[in-house]
Order: C-alpha cells, then sequence, then structure tokens
C-alpha cells in the first residue's frame, strides 16, 4: 500500500524528528520522568509504564496509513527529548494535524519546539503540498493555545465536547490551522525567530 506522508528524519540545528521505533521506550520513559508530564491532566501524555504501549499504538496507526510518529532527540547530545506526530491524515484533501507533541519539561519554551515545528511545516507545505496543517489543543492548555498562536496559526474554532479522558473529563478542543498561502509568511516568521534567538 503506498501512502501519501511516510516516516522521514528531518534534521535541524537543535533537534532531529526521526520515525518512531520501540527501540526509543528507554529514552522515552526517561524524557517523561523530566517534570513528570503525565500528571498533567488537560492533556495526554503516557506514564512510564505505558511507554511501550503508546509507541505500539503509534506505530499500529501508522501501518494503516493514519499517523506517522516521530521521536524528537536533541541534535547534539543525541539525548531524547520528547515525540510528535503528523495525525489526523487526509490524502483526499491534502490535509493533516500535527499533534500528540510533548516534550521534556527541561526543553520546553526553548527554541526547540520552534525548529521541530519549522521542520515538520516545510515538510507539510514543500514536499507533500499540503493545503492546510491542523493543530488541536485543549481548551484548558493555555500555554500551547499561546504557543500554537506564536508559530502564526489561526484558530479556526472551538469543538465543544471533543476529547474524553481516561478518567472521564470531558473537555473541549482549539483546533487552529495554516494554510498553503499563509506558509510563506509563517516560514518567514519562524525562521527569523531562529536566527534572532539562536
Amino acid at each position: 500500500m503506498s501512502y501519501w506522508v511516510k516516516p522521514v528524519n528531518l534534521l535541524g540545528k537543535y533537534a532531529k524528528l526521526l520515525p518512531l521505533t520501540i527501540q526509543h521506550k528507554d529514552g522515552l520513559i526517561e524524557a517523561v520522568k523530566d517534570g513528570e508530564l503525565w500528571n498533567l491532566w488537560f492533556t495526554s501524555v503516557p506514564t512510564p509504564e505505558n511507554m511501550a504501549t503508546e509507541i505500539e499504538r503509534r506505530l499500529g496507526l501508522q501501518d494503516k496509513g493514519e499517523m506517522v510518529p516521530f521521536v524528537i532527540v536533541d541534535a547534539i547530545t543525541d539525548k531524547v527529548i520528547g515525540m510528535t506526530t503528523y495525525c489526523r491524515i487526509e490524502p483526499a484533501n491534502k490535509r493533516l494535524e500535527i499533534g500528540f507533541t510533548w516534550y521534556r519539561k527541561s526543553y520546553q519554551k526553548t527554541l526547540v519546539n520552534t525548529e521541530c515545528k519549522l521542520m515538520l511545516l516545510r515538510h507539510a507545505f514543500e514536499v507533500l503540498g499540503s493545503i492546510a496543517v491542523e493543530f488541536r489543543t485543549s481548551s484548558f492548555n493555555f500555554e500551547s493555545q499561546r504557543a500554537i498562536s506564536r508559530l502564526g496559526a489561526r484558530l479556526d474554532g472551538i469543538l465543544r465536547g471533543a476529547r474524553l479522558m481516561d478518567d472521564g473529563t470531558i473537555y473541549d478542543s482549539h483546533v487552529y490551522s495554516i494554510l498553503n498561502r499563509e506558509w510563506p509568511a509563517v516560514r518567514r516568521n519562524l525562521e527569523y525567530k531562529l536566527q534572532k534567538y539562536s
């Protein structure tokens, strides 16, 4: 079967996005313990005990053409930083989402996220020919909302009752997107930020 989005290495100055494998399990367990990220109630970050299950889930979705998961690695030290994906892949509409992303606490609010989003967006628009790239986040994840807005994405709307968490909590999702016609300005903005703050 031929898929529109395929695993790929995306290499930057600060971070590398590599196809996720089960061999990344130990590094991801160590990464998720930095900040005990699974305790954030408004998002889904795997616990150390569930890391292998989460990797297998993402790889299973990849086998179906529904997701392309990456491990995020420090480009200099090779330390595992976190995970991200292309998901909600719609080949017929040339639309996808960048989501299910988390970074170890010590790398949050650094240039790593800016560079990772630049690499993912560049590949989506310039290689895959995407018409739109989407982002979603919880209505309670205010840091994520600000980070997505800083990328240059625009709020499309709010999906009410969009997510049912394991503990039974239901929350709304803020849905953002960047369109292909907006990409040149967004790219310039992200490149400027990397240059200015590096």
